[in-house]
C-alpha cells in the first residue's frame, strides 16, 4: 500500500518540522547533558505519542475522558514547562573541570528514568498534542473505510508516521551533542537561559490559550 505510506511520510514530516516546546527541550537535554540522555528523552516522548495514538484509535472514551479536562492538562502542563524552564533558568549549573571544560556527566539508572518521564510529561501534558492526533486520528479513520482493509491502512500510516518522527529526533540529539562539544561552558550558560525563557514562553502561552480559547475547542 503506497498511499497510507505517503499518508504517514507527510503527517511526519509535519510534526518533525513543528516548532513548540518538545524541539527546544530535545535540544537543551542533549547539549547539556549528551547523547545518552537526549535518546531517552526522546524515547519518552515516542513512547507518549504511541500511547495518544492507541487511545485515540482504541479507547475512544478514556480520550474524551482527557479532553473533557483539557483546562487541567493544560494547567499541568504549563506548570511542567514554567518549572523547567524557571529551572534552567535560574538553576542549571554547567559543570566544568580544572581546565575550564564541560564535563561529561555520568547517569544512574533513576536519572535516566527521570529523564524518560519528563519526555514523556512534556508531550502528553499538551492538550494540543491529544487535539493533532485526535483530528488526525478522524480523518485517517474516515479515510481508511474507503480501502478493502481498514485496519491494515490506518496501521501503516501511523507506524509510518511514528517512525519518522522518532528517527527526525534522533537526528536531532545527534546533531545537538555534536554541536556540544564545540561549545564553551560561558556560551552553554547563555543557551541554557535562552532555553529557559522559550519554556517558560510555551508554558505560559499553553495555559493561556486554553483559558482564554478552550471552550471553543470542540
Amino acid at each position: 500500500m503506497l498511499a497510507p505510506l505517503i499518508k504517514g511520510l507527510v503527517l511526519g514530516v509535519f510534526l518533525a518540522i513543528s516548532v513548540g516546546p518538545v524541539i527546544f527541550a530535545i535540544l537543551k537535554q542533549s547539549i547539556n547533558n549528551g547523547h545518552k540522555a537526549g535518546y531517552v528523552f526522546v524515547a519518552g516522548i515516542s513512547v507518549s505519542d504511541i500511547c495518544i495514538v492507541l487511545v485515540c484509535n482504541l479507547f475512544t472514551s478514556l480520550f474524551n475522558l482527557a479532553l473533557s479536562h483539557k483546562t487541567a492538562i493544560a494547567i499541568a502542563g504549563s506548570v511542567f514547562l514554567v518549572s523547567l524552564g524557571i529551572y534552567t533558568l535560574f538553576f542549571k549549573k554547567v559543570k566544568t573541570d580544572e581546565d575550564n571544560k564541560i564535563v561529561n556527566k555520568t547517569f544512574r539508572k533513576r536519572d535516566l528514568a527521570a529523564i524518560f518521564a519528563s519526555g514523556f510529561l512534556i508531550n502528553v501534558l499538551n492538550p494540543g498534542v491529544f487535539l493533532f492526533w485526535f483530528a488526525w486520528t478522524t480523518a485517517i479513520i474516515v479515510d481508511s473505510q474507503t480501502t478493502p482493509h481498514p485496519a491494515e491502512y490506518r496501521s501503516i500510516v501511523f507506524i509510518t508516521c511514528l517512525l519518522f518522527v522518532l528517527f527526525t529526533d534522533i537526528a536531532k540529539v545527534a546533531l545537538a551533542s555534536r554541536l556540544r562539544s564545540k561549545l564553551t561552558p560561558e556560551i552553554l550558560r547563555i543557551i541554557n537561559k535562552i532555553s529557559g525563557l522559550i519554556l517558560i514562553g510555551f508554558g505560559i502561552a499553553l495555559c493561556w490559550g486554553v483559558l482564554a480559547y478552550g471552550d471553543k475547542i470542540a
